[in-house]
């Protein structure tokens, strides 16, 4: 089961439970509405302004707090993918996924692209979640970067 990290009126960030990139190589969380959405383009205005500021502070959360954790962040990849998706009864819907980029990752190593077969291979079945203590810096990080100005509901319009 993934593990929640926040949540706004609107959105859930969680630590994926199964990675596609291991801690060590930086990690994986997640941002799911929490209204289920096919894509990016059933948003509203204020949903978007919403997911992106939601995507940039915890990113900024995710590579601080990994860093102060010891894993050496360099980077965040944010993708809104949904492949698999499409083999569910349910169908894909909207996620987006950021995945820590370590300068010292063994996996997915830095300056590539990473590497996302399908599930069922079993390349990802030794992938290590974010651990209690990695959560707990990245809501904390959050929590403080939220209250900075640059992010503060006035100056997004919400």
């Amino acid at each position: 089961m993934n593990k929640e990290i926040f949540q706004t009126k609107n959105f859930i960030v969680e630590a994926v439970e199964k990675p596609h990139v291991t801690r060590l190589d930086g990690g994986h969380i997640k941002i799911t509405p929490k209204v289920k959405l096919l894509d990016r383009t059933q948003l509203s205005p204020e949903l978007a302004i919403e997911l992106i500021r939601l995507t940039m502070v915890a990113g900024e959360a995710m590579a601080k707090a990994l860093n102060n954790r010891g894993i050496d962040v360099g980077r965040i990849n944010y993708q809104d993918n949904g492949n698999w998706g499409v083999f569910n009864p349910e169908g894909p819907f909207l996620h987006i996924h950021l995945y820590g980029r370590a300068k010292s990752a063994k996996i997915n190593k830095w300056g590539d692209a990473i590497f996302a077969g399908h599930r069922d291979t079993g390349f990802y079945d030794n992938f290590e979640p974010l651990n209690d203590g990695d959560i707990a810096e990245i809501k904390k990080e959050i929590e403080l970067i939220f209250k900075g100005e640059k992010y503060q509901d006035k100056n997004w319009h919400l």
